[in-house]
């Protein structure tokens, strides 16, 4: 938001400018135009997150795909990181060994099941339950045993997910639209009440990839940003690729250093970048 006080015309840019937490929104239209594309850069977050898997800074890869769904997206995700995963097992065996001999003794075996085995699909609502289940056991083990539509996950349900629930990556979807971003397309199924959003979970990360079919109706996108009181003359451009013709398209998000750590075995994302900057701390 812009500061009281601040003549923005003489500004740099000669208006309010800020850095992004993504590079999507530009990626819709180059995906509108090309089709399929994909975007690899730096990437900022403000949220004041002084955990191990959280940055300031850090790298994005995403990609965005003209003609898909929630489903095209997901099993692109999936056939990447098996791919990823794969040619690391191949070249890098010998660093992997490494890893696993002083980080993590079980990082090869969780790295191999990956990729042969295919991830699991699981609606948010049966997550949520399969959590309630869980929890009801003994609450006190939680550090969050409050779980209902409408939670948004912690890192210890997604890795309960992942580790436990399922011993698998896991792509949990149809996540509640309220706290799910605007530009995630509305699912008909359930009235709005869920968007077509899944996040990827991991076994020793938790969330890996985010990603969503994107909202291509103009009328319905419009009337999600005054819900939200974004001011849609921000977005003229954005809401231009639906105005003049759209189709349907999806995409998602991985962050790099995440998968560094995940892939090497490392515990700590600030150990994954050369120059690490979260709440607190930007010495380089």
């Amino acid at each position: 938001k812009e500061l009281p006080g601040v003549d923005y015309d003489e500004d740099f840019f000669g208006k309010a400018a800020f850095l992004t937490v993504s590079g999507q929104l530009g990626g819709e239209t180059y995906a509108s135009a090309l089709g399929d594309v994909y975007t690899f850069g730096p990437t900022f977050r403000a949220e004041n997150s002084q955990t191990t898997r959280h940055l300031a800074e850090f790298w994005m890869v995403e990609p965005e795909m003209a003609f898909a769904d929630l489903t095209s997206a997901m099993d692109n995700a999936e056939a990447m990181l098996k791919s990823v995963v794969g040619v690391a097992l191949k070249e890098c065996d010998e660093d992997l060994t490494f890893f696993g001999k002083f980080f993590d003794k079980g990082l090869k075996a969780r790295l191999e099941k990956l990729v042969s085995k295919p991830f699991v699909r699981v609606a948010y609502r049966d997550a949520v339950k399969y959590l309630q289940e869980e929890i009801a056991k003994d609450p006190s083990k939680w550090q969050f045993p409050e779980v209902e539509f409408g939670t948004d996950l912690a890192t210890e349900h997604e890795r309960w997910l992942a580790e436990t629930k399922f011993d698998s990556a896991v792509f949990v979807y149809n996540y509640p639209k309220s706290i799910k971003a605007f530009y995630m397309r509305d699912n008909d199924e359930d009235g709005g009440e869920t968007v077509n959003a899944m996040d990827l979970l991991v076994p020793g990360v938790g969330e890996l990839v985010g990603g969503s079919q994107r909202e291509e109706r103009l009328d319905v996108l419009v009337d999600k940003m005054k819900d939200l009181d974004l001011d849609v003359e921000d977005y003229w451009w954005y809401l231009d690729l639906r105005r003049f013709g759209s189709v349907p398209h999806a995409g998602y998000g991985l962050g790099f250093e995440r998968l560094v750590t995940y892939v090497c075995g490392i515990e700590n994302i600030r150990d994954a970048i050369a120059f690490p900057r979260y709440p607190g701390n930007a010495e380089f």
